[in-house]
């Protein structure tokens, strides 16, 4: 009897307590179908419900993990809205996914810790933050060596491409298009479609290339080609 009255009151209690909340922020570097954010996202998601905590948001972004961190709109937005709704926490497949050196990742974990956000990184399996809301010693050790050797990586793999480049130029080699190539009217439809259908609607350059992540400079090629009928419907 007494043990089936603790059982109740504890289910109570639980039941009573408010859910813990988190956020999920998931990136990868390209908008083609080959790498999209799906996986990440189920797997935070799953994580989240055996730990009984509430997803209360979902930041997706298709961006170059080279960018600068002041140059990820959503990535800001994400920080911005975990630290102003003290949230408990930020939920990452991998710590690359949080900055592009490891200063810039380092920064963005001290804002979110002085706001009391705990970051997951699913790949570790560890929290950044301990329950006191101490932080985690063994957590900052992990993400500083890991986020330092995913910059050396990324700068070995630039070198690696510049120094390909330069052999090839070196042997004659040209770089860029072909002389005299230019996509079709049915290849510029297809791949700038939505561009096309926005352009129609009246939204402005800027507008567009800024929905689409790509540079007005492009928006304003296809602009003048549908004012003169080069992409015909």
């Amino acid at each position: 009897m007494e043990a089936r009255l603790c059982y109740t009151l504890n289910q109570r209690i639980r039941m009573e307590q408010p859910k813990k909340r988190a956020v999920i922020y998931a990136r990868v570097s390209s908008q083609n179908d080959r790498q999209d954010t799906t996986r990440q996202i189920k797997d935070l998601e799953k994580y989240a419900i055996g730990q009984d905590v509430k997803i209360e948001k979902i930041y997706e972004e298709h961006i170059s993990g080279a960018k600068k961190n002041e140059e990820r709109r959503i990535l800001q937005d994400c920080l911005e809205y975990c630290i102003s709704n003290s949230v408990n926490y930020l939920y990452l497949s991998e710590i690359s996914r949080l900055g592009r050196s490891t200063l810039q990742v380092l920064r963005s974990l001290e804002k979110l810790h002085e706001a009391k956000v705990s970051v997951f990184i699913q790949n570790l399996g560890i929290y950044s933050l301990m329950e006191d809301g101490k932080v985690n010693p063994i957590a900052s050790i992990l993400i500083t060596v890991l986020a330092e050797m995913s910059n050396i990586e990324r700068n070995n793999i630039q070198y690696r491409l510049n120094s390909g480049r330069q052999q090839y130029i070196n042997k004659g080699g040209k770089l860029g298009r072909k002389v005299g190539y230019r996509k079709t009217n049915d290849q510029l439809k297809e791949e700038y479609k939505n561009v096309i259908a926005m352009l129609r609607k009246g939204y402005s350059v800027r507008a567009i290339a800024k929905l689409e992540n790509i540079s007005p400079t492009t928006v304003q090629k296809i602009k003048n080609a549908e004012s003169i009928n080069l992409i015909k419907t």
